[in-house]
């Protein structure tokens, strides 16, 4: 129930909040670990108001000042989220001026805004077409569904799906992924004996598609690049039946120290995560040549996950992309120098921008003549009839595939 301490612990963190100097899912979680007497319902409560006001910015902002909190805050509960609590709410949180709301003139099926920044509304018209555009930013600005994905070593689909609906939880077989059950609505399931015992990860469909491309044949020597905290490791040496060798390779110390409680749930023994130090460290250049299939979900914008993290579009911009590509074509270039004669590279990003990924796969490829873009028709076969625009790519759209915005491609050595 929205109350008045719930209005006042959420206008505590809006000034941080609305810098975008933090994520703000970090933002939250610290705050919910400072103040560990909110109920779940309440941590809820607040998010969702958090989250309603970043997804609803740009037509906030046209009525009163941003860096209003107060007004800020009152704008979104009298005007977009209409809480039924609001009226007693009058008479208890005083410091927002509700008579001054109340005259506000507000639509809220606006079309001419998009919720997103100029310049990146300037990009993707330009990529997708002005019509196309407002499908994709109105997708964007809608809350994604929940996505996990079964450990099959441990448990099959099927079960999993009963056992989530004999404990309330409504979950459906996923469009396109196997392996993979949504679930609408919010349910915290890091508590879930399915979740605590590895037969479940959180991971969203999009995801799971590209790590599928890649196809890992059992025994093989694998890389994931840019392991990050583990998902797709998880996916592809479970994809191998826990045989021959996956290495997890991160730059960021604390994020890959986030796959080892996550390989113990899942009991699988193929995974070998290494730190490095920089894309020429040593134990790279050991690997040179010797690898089956590298993975590289490389670092982007992430703005193929604004469904989940609005703040992003706030958090990004034309200088730090310019940055990103420079960084995107480094990492490809480095992992492709482990690829044996023969092998398979994945380049794969959550952004929904052509420069962050069809762009950079032409440099790579004009500075890198013996490798080959694997078309994916085939393998689309094989899921669902997956249908895309251009199937030398795994390019996936919220507004099409319901999934987050995602990008991937299949390259190939040649053998000499």
């Amino acid at each position: 129930m929205l109350n008045n301490k719930i209005l006042a612990e959420t206008l505590s963190m809006l000034p941080e909040i609305l810098k975008f100097n933090i994520p703000t899912d970090k933002i939250l979680s610290n705050y919910f670990k400072q103040n560990n007497k909110l109920t779940n319902q309440q941590r809820n409560i607040i998010a969702d108001i958090i989250y309603g006001i970043l997804r609803n910015y740009y037509k906030i902002s046209k009525v009163v000042k941003i860096n209003d909190y107060p007004r800020v805050l009152g704008v979104f509960c009298l005007k977009l989220a209409k809480f039924d609590e609001i009226t007693e709410l009058r008479k208890q949180f005083m410091t927002i001026p509700w008579d001054d709301l109340d005259k506000i003139e507000f639509h809220n099926d606006d079309s001419s805004i998009t919720e997103l920044p100029q310049w990146l509304t300037e990009r993707l018209v330009k990529q997708l077409g002005r019509e196309e555009f407002y499908r994709l930013a109105k997708s964007l600005n809608q809350e994604a569904s929940l996505d996990l994905r079964v450990n099959t070593l441990k448990e099959n689909v099927a079960n999993v799906k009963n056992i989530l609906q004999a404990d309330g939880i409504i979950a459906s077989n996923m469009p396109y992924s196997p392996y993979g059950l949504r679930i609408d609505g919010r349910v915290n399931l890091l508590k879930h004996a399915l979740y605590k015992n590895g037969s479940i990860e959180i991971q969203d469909e999009s995801s799971q598609l590209a790590t599928m491309l890649l196809s890992p044949k059992r025994g093989a020597m694998v890389v994931d690049f840019c392991a990050g905290s583990g998902g797709k490791t998880l996916m592809l040496a479970t994809l191998m039946r826990d045989s021959g060798r996956i290495f997890a390779l991160d730059i960021n110390e604390k994020r890959l120290d986030n796959i080892y409680p996550r390989i113990e749930r899942s009991g699988l023994t193929n995974i070998y995560p290494q730190l490095i130090s920089h894309l020429d460290d040593i134990k790279v250049k050991r690997m040179h040549g010797k690898m089956d299939s590298v993975f590289v979900d490389a670092p982007c914008s992430g703005l193929g996950t604004l469904r989940r993290n609005p703040d992003l579009k706030f958090r990004q911009n034309e200088a730090t992309i310019t940055e990103l590509r420079a960084k995107q074509l480094a990492i490809l270039t480095a992992a492709s120098k482990l690829v044996k004669n023969g092998g398979d590279l994945i380049y794969a990003t959550c952004s929904i921008l052509d420069c962050e990924n069809q762009d950079i796969i032409v440099k790579f490829l004009e500075q890198n003549v013996a490798f080959e873009i694997i078309p994916i028709g085939e393998w689309l076969k094989t899921s669902n009839n997956l249908v895309l625009v251009d199937n030398k790519f795994l390019s996936l759209l919220p507004h099409i595939h319901h999934t987050d915005g995602f990008f991937a491609v299949k390259l190939r050595k040649k053998i000499k």
